[in-house]
């Protein structure tokens, strides 16, 4: 494990050329991946020594700071050889990011012995705390939680009680991987590597540091925590949906790629067009999806520099800039899946082969792009409602 920072990893432009240079590794992988479901420990190890795991961990500790920006790239380049390597990647990533809104003695804590670590979490509040003395005793079950099957610590959502039982505060807490179980329950249809398993807490033990509220967090004060890092000001709500934008961007363009390399070489069946690529049909399909992929990276990133743009301004955006990030994504979002529909169309029924990429892309893409957080009609409605003055909200992640 790589501890301290080197020449070659000093910078998120040397973590996304290292990890190029570790594509066909992951590729090589890939389907293997998906069988086991999980991610091989070759390529995990290969990933924390190319940095890929520090970009959003705090500098002070070897960390790189790297932006919303670089998450966003560097998701999309891994999701290029392997959508389930992608996710463990940003989800460890963004939970790194989160981690940083702890007091400084958690995050100290946490990356005492270096940057390169892999964590997981779920927002979500699926378990309570009561206080005791020195901290809480938590208990809870948190499904979904991707990269779990990898993660040194774990976060989840809590409602914090008081002695009557009743809700008083919701909030976010940390724990080792010694202090919970992972039950193996992410039996799906995509994205079988991510190992979004349940994370399971009986009645544990939580340091009072190692919980926050989520209302600084939700309503932007935190930010004054952060005078000297301006990526740790950055918009929650926003830095949480636009950051699973990333694999979607990757496994957009795999699918075109595969479908452009066959092209010169495989047959339009039924046809006496002896390759696709000579087809005014399959170059229509192929331009459509392409502009479309570049219509979602074209939202995804003008959505990612407002997010920064606010955060170096040390401004909280305001409910109508949040909403239209929220919807950036939305658009992305239905574009990559749009393309990579129009490119099955174009690829034909050998698309859907088990031997065959492109129906693990298919699959991957389709199982991301419903994640909870992200839901693109959501989304819409979110910045609906901000056109037409309506404060009536649906979610607080915005």
């Amino acid at each position: 494990m790589i501890t301290t920072q080197s020449p070659q990893i000093d910078s998120a432009d040397n973590v996304l050329a290292n990890v190029r240079e570790l594509l066909p590794l992951i590729k090589q992988h890939s389907a293997a991946n998906e069988r086991e479901r999980r991610v091989d420990p070759v390529v995990i190890e290969a990933l924390r020594d190319a940095g890929a795991f520090r970009l959003a961990a705090p500098r002070r500790h070897g960390g790189l700071e790297a932006g919303l920006t670089s998450m966003l790239e560097l998701s999309a380049l891994i999701a290029e050889a392997d959508g389930g390597t992608s996710w463990v990647t940003t989800l460890s990533n963004i939970q790194s990011w989160s981690t940083c809104m702890y007091p400084r003695q958690t995050v100290d804590e946490i990356y005492a012995d270096g940057p390169d670590k892999i964590l997981c979490g779920v927002v979500s509040p699926g378990g309570e705390a009561r206080k005791v003395d020195g901290g809480y005793r938590v208990t809870g079950q948190w499904p979904y939680a991707s990269a779990s099957l990898h993660a040194e610590w774990m976060g989840g959502g809590v409602w914090v009680l008081d002695d009557d039982g009743d809700e008083e505060d919701q909030a976010m807490i940390l724990l080792p991987r010694t202090d919970v179980q992972v039950e193996d329950t992410w039996h799906v249809a995509g994205m079988r590597a991510s190992g979004s398993n349940t994370i399971v807490a009986e009645d544990v033990f939580v340091p009072e540091h190692r919980l926050i509220s989520m209302l600084p967090v939700m309503s932007g004060t935190y930010m004054a925590d952060h005078p000297d890092s301006a990526f740790y000001r950055s918009a929650f709500g926003p830095m949480l949906v636009l950051v699973l934008v990333g694999p979607q961007l990757g496994l957009g363009r795999a699918a075109l790629d595969l479908a452009v390399t066959k092209a010169a070489t495989k047959t339009l069946a039924y046809t006496n067009i002896e390759r696709q690529a000579e087809s005014v049909a399959f170059q229509l399909l192929i331009a459509d999806a392409a502009t479309k992929i570049d219509t979602a990276h074209l939202h995804a990133y003008r959505a990612t520099a407002d997010v920064q743009r606010y955060a170096e301004q040390n401004v909280y955006p305001d409910f109508a800039a949040r909403a239209r990030m929220r919807a950036d994504s939305a658009v992305a979002l239905r574009n990559i899946t749009s393309a990579i529909n129009t490119l099955l169309d174009a690829y034909g029924a050998g698309s859907f082969a088990e031997v065959n990429a492109m129906q693990r892309v298919w699959r991957d893409s389709n199982v991301g792009a419903r994640h909870a957080v992200m839901l693109p009609q959501v989304s819409m409605e979110t910045y609906g409602k901000a056109l037409l003055g309506q404060r009536d909200h649906i979610t607080a992640i915005i």
